[in-house]
């Protein structure tokens, strides 16, 4: 029993990391418009100030999420340096999407904040 109730606890915490990074990986392509794999995570990786550091495996099972719930779609090009690169960029559906996780996300820190820092009346 207390196996189970350990399994389904990490399986939730992985549930929350996933999404979490999808909400990053669309971001990102919503703000800087199509990138290849590498590309994203650096972005990431540079707005969060080196404190995330993404494999490739972690960003490219990110990807493939992504894709198959065609919030994003991807196509071949070249790189800066002239190698073959699939470019990834958001659709129209990944950005109510995106929308969606940020409303929730902005509702979800606001609730924890709220806990991390009651006001005087409120004990926990």
């Amino acid at each position: 029993m207390w196996l189970n109730h350990m399994k389904d606890m990490t399986e939730k915490k992985l549930d929350l990391l996933q999404g979490t990074l999808d909400l990053m990986v669309l971001q990102t392509l919503a703000t800087m418009g199509p990138l290849h794999g590498y590309g994203i995570a650096r972005r990431i990786e540079q707005v969060g100030e080196d404190a995330l550091i993404l494999n490739q495996g972690t960003i490219y099972a990110s990807l493939v999420r992504l894709q198959q719930g065609r919030w994003i779609s991807a196509e071949w090009g070249a790189s800066d340096n002239n190698r073959k690169a699939k470019f990834y960029n958001i659709t129209k559906l990944g950005k109510k999407r995106l929308a969606q996780d940020v409303a929730n996300w902005k509702q979800l820190s606001g609730i924890i904040g709220r806990m991390l820092n009651p006001s005087d009346g409120e004990a926990f």
